[in-house]
């Protein structure tokens, strides 16, 4: 199903900067990336006096590190509102976590990419009577990090950033780039790529956008796994965001929370729009409010416009998913599973990751995630 576009650019552009101006207001939480193993007790605030908290028990999840930052806060504040329940969330990437799912080590997973038809027939043995649902929870963007010298406004466009991912342009002053930013001093330098070496959503959702975009520049289908040509690998945005900090001369791509927090630069992405669009919460807010749900019999996946040319509308978007079980979910968890996400897609919840880069779930869609998680079983 192709996303809806409308006219209103400027209008979302206005209210999502508003949006995102507000958040920081509401936000709370670490700046830390790396993930604790439980849910913290350091007193309890507004958002966390609402939470209904059922009952006490220890709650597992794993997968995506692009929302590893958002699942920090939230349980360290349903930790500390709900005496005896602990939330354990490890990273290992999306597909490591839609495995661990339908392997029932955990109670939820979470996925940067929607559920493919094996995933949900494999989903069969553990959710007795039910199968497993994607719920659209955590919205961002993939960042394109870099770090080169006296460069601070790096644009690029679809083709091009295909290309350096690809290593067909191999040189930080390839006329390719030059093109795409007159005056800056671009060094003659080998561009050192970096990529996930890990089955990863972001990686999906990257070469989502390279398909879209690149005019054929970038032959592989979208994929969890890493198809493009050299590089170097990193295991999780972490060890990518480390990685390009490291290193000169480098680019990779990480959510725009790793970006923050390690004070990398990122690059303005040349869409056809009137200027080239920035890395921001509130342009990735843009795009996102225009997805609609393509999932069917109870999935909330989502449509997501890649291929955007909207003004202010950053395309390269990021949707992370709760998987569960609509029904068969293990009675011990079902509680305290519903009780959490139930706490996470709540306004209070949504707002309080704005400072870590991300952009509240559309109210359209939130809506409908409150209501699925009600009816799990």
């Amino acid at each position: 199903m192709k996303l809806q576009r409308n006219g209103r650019s400027k209008a979302l552009a206005i209210g999502a900067m508003a949006l995102v101006s507000s958040l920081s207001l509401a936000a709370c939480g670490s700046d830390n990336n790396t993930n604790s193993s439980s849910g913290g007790s350091n007193g309890t605030s507004a958002a966390a006096a609402a939470i209904n908290c059922g009952k006490p028990g220890t709650l597992l999840g794993a997968g995506s590190t692009a929302q590893a930052p958002a699942i920090d806060v939230w349980k360290t504040t349903f930790g500390a509102s709900c005496s005896g329940t602990t939330v354990n969330y490890s990273g290992g990437g999306s597909g490591a976590g839609v495995q661990q799912f339908n392997q029932g080590k955990v109670a939820f997973a979470g996925s940067d990419f929607a559920l493919k038809p094996a995933d949900v027939d494999a989903s069969k043995a553990v959710c007795t009577g039910g199968k497993a649902i994607d719920l659209p929870m955590v919205a961002g963007l993939v960042s394109l990090v870099y770090n080169v010298d006296n460069v601070d406004n790096l644009v690029l466009d679809g083709p091009t950033a295909a290309k350096i991912f690809d290593s067909q342009i191999t040189k930080w002053n390839d006329p390719a780039i030059a093109a795409l930013n007159p005056g800056a001093k671009l060094p003659d330098a080998e561009i050192q790529t970096f990529h996930r070496s890990d089955d990863s959503g972001t990686t999906f959702n990257l070469t989502s956008y390279f398909a879209k975009t690149s005019g054929g520049a970038w032959s592989a289908e979208p994929s969890k796994a890493w198809k493009g040509k050299g590089g170097q690998s990193a295991n999780g945005s972490a060890g990518v965001s480390a990685q390009i900090k490291q290193v000169k001369n480098s680019i990779g791509y990480a959510e725009l929370s790793y970006a923050q927090t390690n004070n990398l630069k990122s690059a303005k992405i040349a869409t056809g729009a009137a200027q080239p669009v920035e890395a921001t919460a509130a342009n990735a807010a843009n795009t996102i409010a225009s997805s609609t749900v393509s999932g069917t019999d109870g999935d909330l996946a989502l449509s997501l416009d890649y291929g955007t040319k909207a003004d202010n509308a950053y395309p390269i978007v990021l949707v992370t998913y709760e998987i569960a079980c609509d029904k068969g979910n293990k009675a011990e968890t079902l509680d305290t599973l519903k009780s959490f996400l139930t706490y996470t897609i709540s306004d209070a919840a949504q707002k309080s990751i704005g400072d870590k880069g991300y952009v509240p779930m559309p109210a359209a869609i939130g809506d409908k995630v409150k209501a699925a998680v009600g009816t799990l079983a």
